[in-house]
């Protein structure tokens, strides 16, 4: 499960460009190293138009608790079941699914501790994982989608991969009738791999 990413501020004008805007707001609190509950950078469609937003990584989903009577919540980063109602009120609704730009994504290296493997698209300064927000008390969230892992990603973490999606892909993410058939594994042959 993909815990943590990069997003370089140099990326940055690849997204003004698809934006189609010269405006970027103020992401002070947006770090290069992107964990749960951080906040990161987002494209959404806001009234028709392309924007660049800001939104904490994770959506906070409220259980039952192992003792009776208590609740806890966890935060959500990565859908994999697609079909449930709760994921499914978002990924149906254009509007709430978002692009997280990412540089390089990072899987917990097997049996080494805290050790990662990081994951890039090759000559792609930036790339983007197929996301989903929604509001909620703490101000906007996020989390992105997941399938099975490709044959680079399998080895390292054999139950799931981000859906990264190509950039011909982006507008039919943000508008289309169709978005769940782009929940597939990104090519491995467009990926490289590489020790932290």
């Amino acid at each position: 499960m993909c815990n943590h990413y990069q997003n370089h501020p140099e990326a940055i004008p690849t997204w003004q460009e698809y934006i189609g805007s010269d405006i970027v707001p103020p992401f002070s609190e947006i770090k290069i190293d992107i964990w749960p509950k951080y906040q990161a950078a987002v494209v959404r469609v806001d009234q028709g138009q392309k924007m660049l937003d800001s939104m904490q990584w994770g959506v906070p989903l409220t259980m039952k608790g192992k003792r009776p009577g208590t609740t806890v919540t966890k935060r959500i980063t990565n859908v994999r079941n697609l079909s449930s109602p709760f994921w499914r009120s978002m990924l149906t609704r254009p509007e709430q699914r978002c692009l997280v730009p990412f540089t390089r994504f990072a899987e917990p290296k097997p049996n080494a501790g805290r050790e990662e493997c990081w994951f890039t698209v090759k000559e792609a300064p930036v790339s983007a994982f197929a996301g989903i927000w929604r509001p909620s008390d703490e101000g906007n969230v996020f989390a992105f989608l997941t399938c099975e892992p490709n044959p680079l990603v399998k080895p390292v973490h054999p139950k799931a991969m981000p859906v990264i999606l190509q950039p011909d892909d982006y507008d039919r993410w943000l508008a289309g009738d169709d978005a769940e058939a782009l929940a597939t594994p990104f090519p491995s042959q467009l990926m490289t791999m590489a020790d932290a």
